[in-house]
């Protein structure tokens, strides 16, 4: 007897034990509590050239994205692969992510008899969990990272988050949390060189994968295609641009959104990279720690924006310049509306909208949208009755003239490239960390200028209003949102 309670007490202290470890889909499995990890069901025949696969979830979610109602993990159990799932927290930034999913990726690589894992990870949780291979020294546990529509260069909708017209609305929504003031452009582009210098960076290949679906008319991510569009491709909630990293893999873009890229349906794509060693041919030694960034296009202004706060009854009223082949408008607020008119210039009324609840950056808002065809130019206007609610008024305009004014991301230029416009004034809001700061205006003839001379450390987000006159004498109006990060030594990114 005192011989077995010797073994069993030297079985305790050599095999691994992690008593945050539980298993999917059971009574242990309480949902979404950041640091928790859990263990997929073994296949029917583990096969030890195959590492277990780690998956690492995006903002606003938990772990159970990849089962509820969704066959990402029964697609990977009916190849043959072990699985673990991390929870972390939704809403803070990938170095207390990191964190987390550092100490997890070791109590899982010991789980699982010390092998290597590959992490499969949605939109910020990629952020989060390269985070804890470069910076928190995770890398040696793991072989292979894939990204799944990952914003490793940020993502505008966060920017929107926090620029003049939104900002009250994601106040109320607690969109401006950690986690989006995170994924804010101008803040990414800095975190990318404190990233991509390092030794780290170049321990484990990054896979990425994008998509260039918004999903259907009305959902949350048919508004946030809308609103990328002037930023390029984009599946309702990512760029394709931001979802590239210059040293990384590009295993497939396709006509995938952001929930679905997350689905089994892309197992097939990702599958020839869940390997225990480095892909054939990737050579580290021939990827340089200081690569250079991926270079910024100019920006098309297709949309205009207003938003704030209403009691009783709120009340907008825009321009429609000619020959717009399509209007499509967006009524997000805090509330769900029932009562909303869209009102032509010759009295039209429309009222007929589709309704969805936002699950992204502005998680627990509601969606109007509205789709007006040929719409007639002129003043529109738009009524929405409530007690009190706070909205973000997007109207994305489908026309050529969408092509005229541009930004120019490096130098913050305005220019005026076609001769649809005559010419048109600027109104510029500047926020820092989501407070005013600034306003002013500018006449623009051909190009303007914005100002970003910028000295304390924070990220500045910059609305631009535009509005104008066409070549035909008739109103238009657009609005476009950048951010600018400042760091301690007061560079500029």
């Amino acid at each position: 007897m005192k011989r077995l309670v010797l073994v069993l007490l030297i079985m305790l202290l050599v095999v691994p034990v992690s008593v945050n470890a539980g298993s999917i889909g059971g009574k242990d499995n309480p949902g979404g509590v950041p640091g928790q990890w859990y263990v997929g069901d073994a296949p029917s025949f583990i096969d030890p050239n195959l590492p277990p696969i780690v998956f690492v979830h995006g903002i606003n979610s938990s772990s159970k994205t990849w089962w509820e109602n969704n066959d990402m993990y029964q697609t990977a159990l009916n190849n043959g692969f072990q699985t673990a799932f991390i929870d972390v927290h939704p809403d803070k930034n990938m170095w207390d992510n990191g964190s987390i999913i550092n100490t997890k990726i070791r109590e899982i690589y010991n789980h699982f008899g010390q092998k290597k894992l590959v992490i499969v990870s949605h939109s910020k949780g990629g952020i989060d969990s390269q985070n804890a291979l470069v910076h928190y020294g995770a890398h040696p546990y793991v072989s292979n990272l894939i990204t799944l529509s990952t914003p490793h260069y940020g993502s505008q909708l966060a920017d929107l988050a926090y620029s003049g017209w939104a900002s009250w609305l994601s106040g109320i929504l607690g969109s401006k949390n950690d986690a989006t003031y995170s994924l804010q452009t101008g803040y990414m582009n800095s975190y990318r060189t404190q990233t991509d210098q390092n030794i780290n960076r170049s321990r484990n290949p990054v896979y990425t994968l994008a998509g260039t679906s918004w999903g259907s008319f009305g959902s949350s991510l048919y508004w946030g295609g809308l609103y990328l569009r002037s930023y390029g491709t984009n599946d309702g909630a990512v760029t394709v641009a931001n979802s590239r990293l210059p040293y990384s893999t590009e295993v497939r873009v396709s006509n995938w959104n952001h929930t679905t890229v997350r689905e089994g349906r892309t197992f097939q794509y990702f599958r020839p990279f869940l390997t225990t060693s480095q892909t054939q041919g990737f050579a580290l030694s021939e990827v340089s720690a200081t690569m250079e960034p991926i270079e910024d296009e100019p920006t098309n202004i297709t949309a205009l924006h207003r938003g704030g706060e209403y009691k009783v009854q709120a009340k907008e009223v825009f321009s429609v310049e000619e020959n717009v082949q399509k209007l499509e408008l967006d009524w997000l607020s805090d509330k769900h509306t029932k009562d909303i008119e869209v009102i032509s210039p010759s009295g039209v009324v429309y009222n007929n909208f589709q309704h969805a609840v936002d699950k992204e950056i502005f998680k627990g808002g509601h969606h109007h949208t509205f789709q007006i065809p040929n719409p007639e130019y002129g003043n529109w206007t738009v009524k929405a009755k409530k007690d009190s609610a706070a909205y973000l008024m997007t109207v994305a305009f489908n026309t050529d003239l969408n092509d005229e004014i541009v930004l120019e991301e490096a130098t913050y230029e305005l220019k005026n490239k076609g001769n649809k416009v005559k010419d048109f004034n600027v109104d510029v809001k500047i926020n820092k960390d989501g407070k005013a700061q600034a306003t002013f205006g500018m006449k623009v003839a051909k190009k303007g200028k914005v100002s970003v001379n910028f000295k304390e450390e924070g990220v500045y987000t910059i609305t631009m209003d535009v509005k104008g006159k066409t070549k035909n004498g008739n109103d238009f109006e657009r609005t476009i949102v950048k951010s600018v990060y400042i760091d301690k030594d007061g560079k500029r990114y």
